[in-house]
């Protein structure tokens, strides 16, 4: 197969997360005989100190013109703690997500055994857990009209949603149930929200439609509590965008660390996958950040477009990476890889399909360990 991915670095951690997944990529394209053609762009605060714009048009034209576009992060402080600021990194995803029509967030979560003792959650909680949240997101209150005072004493944010927009993400959302456990639990505020009223009554009929799916709700706050108390009673969550952003954050802590969440955000034409945490701008250059998330997320790019085979190979090296500990600092306190080492890691796993054998001696030193 022949894909343009289009790779937007972005800030903080970014570029170095991004680079190993392209690795990576590079690497599975070389053992299942694809070609995978590059090219970078710049988004958010590297291309506002550049161009003045946090989505470059020639950004917005590349992504458009590729078959993917693999996302790393965005967000600088010297925006973040500038509350005046008019022009702000996260504006470019969001328009990003709006000019490609990438209205569904989906998200899976899982709790590796290995890590299961690293999450603050018990053990006998989060054993087992595996679900994959659908967060709607081109709508809502993200993308809703904003206005402030001429006094600067009051603000408003409108959240909006048509059936159009609960639809489309409502039947994929029951199509992945069909293919998991049969379960769909749809996550709103109905008791207050007339949003959430609309959502509960489209998504009611829709259930119509997938028998053999069984649909429950629950309300926001309810939710996120039942995600500590009973994660495992979940297969797919659905839900807006404000409410699956907060619980797709809140579930990272079930598989030990926010560097193992990937995401994709899927159109009908369009498609982007990139890890769900931030640029982390302390991290920066320092080769502690996890591209583990962003390496899925590269795996998910490859179940996009049919390449079941070729993600597998790349999730069953994540699971072995964890499983030798070869991992980061967020993972592995005691004795942990840089970024570049565990992405080469990764890397060489799937290189490396014939009788791989591990070098104890070279990993106990952070060295290459296929031989």
């Amino acid at each position: 197969m022949k894909l343009k991915i289009a790779v937007l670095p972005g800030d903080g951690i970014g570029p170095e997360i991004t680079q190993q997944s392209v690795k990576v990529l590079k690497a599975v394209a070389d053992r299942f005989d694809h070609h995978f053609e590059f090219e970078e762009a710049l988004v958010g605060a590297a291309a506002i100190d550049l161009l003045d714009s946090p989505l470059p048009e020639a950004t917005l034209e590349l992504c458009k013109n590729s078959d993917a576009v693999l996302f790393g992060a965005i967000g600088d402080p010297k925006y973040d703690n500038n509350p005046d600021a008019k022009v702000r990194p996260e504006q470019g995803l969001l328009k990003l997500r709006k000019e490609l029509g990438l209205f569904a967030n989906v998200r899976p979560v899982k709790a590796y055994d290995k890590l299961i003792p690293q999450s603050p959650l018990k053990a006998d909680r989060i054993g087992g857990a595996d679900m994959v949240i659908y967060r709607e997101l081109t709508g809502g209150i993200y993308f809703g009209e904003k206005s402030t005072a001429e006094d600067g004493q009051s603000a408003s944010d409108l959240c909006s949603y048509s059936v159009e927009e609960i639809t489309r993400i409502a039947h994929l959302a029951f199509k992945a149930a069909q293919q998991r456990n049969k379960k769909l639990t749809l996550v709103d505020k109905a008791n207050v929200l007339e949003t959430s009223r609309l959502w509960r009554k489209t998504v009611t009929e829709i259930a119509k439609e997938y028998p053999q799916v069984k649909l429950d709700f629950l309300f926001v706050d309810n939710a996120a509590m039942q995600m500590i108390l009973n994660p495992t009673q979940f297969d797919v969550i659905l839900t807006e965008n404000m409410f699956g952003d907060i619980l797709s954050d809140e579930a990272s802590v079930i598989g030990g660390s926010i560097g193992l969440l990937a995401s994709a955000s899927v159109g009908k034409e369009n498609a982007m996958f990139e890890p769900i945490h931030g640029s982390y701008p302390q991290a920066t250059g320092k080769g502690i950040a996890n591209p583990v998330a962003s390496i899925l997320s590269a795996a998910m790019l490859l179940e996009h477009f049919g390449l079941t085979e070729e993600a597998e190979a790349v999730k069953k090296s994540v699971e072995l990476s964890i499983k030798l500990n070869v991992c980061t600092i967020d993972i592995n306190k005691d004795n942990h890889y840089t970024t570049d080492k565990v992405g080469g890691f990764l890397e060489g796993l799937i290189s490396e399909v014939e009788n791989i054998s591990i070098n104890n001696e070279n990993l106990n030193l952070g060295q290459m360990t296929i031989i």
